[in-house]
C-alpha cells in the first residue's frame, strides 16, 4: 500500500540550474529506487535563511510529490543524508481529506472573485451609460429652456 508524501529539499544557495536539475533528477530516482512514483515536481526557488545554518545564508527550495509505501520512508530519509548537495529535507505526509477541502476552498474563492470582477465591470458600464445619459440630457435641457425663454418673449 503506498501513500501520497510531499518532500520538501532544500539544496545549497551555489546550486546552479545544471547542477539543480540533476540533483532534483538524483532526488527522483531514490524515490522511484524504493518502488514510489514521484508525482509533480515544484521548484519554488532561491530564499534567504531566517539565521544562517552551517556557514551558508540562503537555499534553493523544491517541493516533490510523491506515492511511497510508508515502511520506506526511514529508508528514504536516510539514503539522502548520504547525499552532500542536499542541505535539508523534510517529508510529510499528505492528508486526502484536507487537500480535498483546500481544493474546495480555493474553487469557492476563485469564483467569488470572478463574481465581484463582473460585477465591478458592470458598475462601470452602468456608470458609463449613465454619464452618456446625463450628457445627452444636459443638451436637451438646454434646448429646451431656449425654447422656453423664447417663447417669454
Amino acid at each position: 500500500m503506498t501513500k501520497k508524501y510531499d518532500g520538501l529539499y532544500i539544496f545549497s544557495g551555489t546550486a546552479k540550474d545544471d547542477s539543480l536539475d540533476k540533483s532534483v533528477e538524483k532526488m527522483g530516482a531514490e524515490i522511484t529506487r524504493l518502488g514510489g512514483t514521484v508525482l509533480e515536481t515544484e521548484i519554488l526557488g532561491k530564499r534567504a535563511f531566517a539565521r544562517p545554518m552551517h556557514k551558508r545564508e540562503n537555499g534553493v527550495y523544491v517541493r516533490i510529490r510523491f506515492n511511497l509505501d510508508p515502511l520506506k520512508v526511514t529508508d528514504l530519509i536516510n539514503r539522502y543524508h548520504l547525499l552532500e548537495e542536499l542541505f535539508r529535507v523534510q517529508i510529510l505526509a499528505v492528508n486526502d481529506r484536507v487537500e480535498a477541502k483546500l481544493a474546495e476552498q480555493a474553487a469557492a474563492r476563485h469564483h467569488r472573485e470572478a463574481l465581484a470582477a463582473a460585477a465591478a465591470a458592470q458598475a462601470e458600464a452602468d456608470a458609463a451609460a449613465l454619464l452618456e445619459g446625463q450628457t445627452g440630457d444636459d443638451n436637451l435641457d438646454e434646448t429646451t429652456a431656449d425654447d422656453d425663454y423664447a417663447d417669454d418673449e
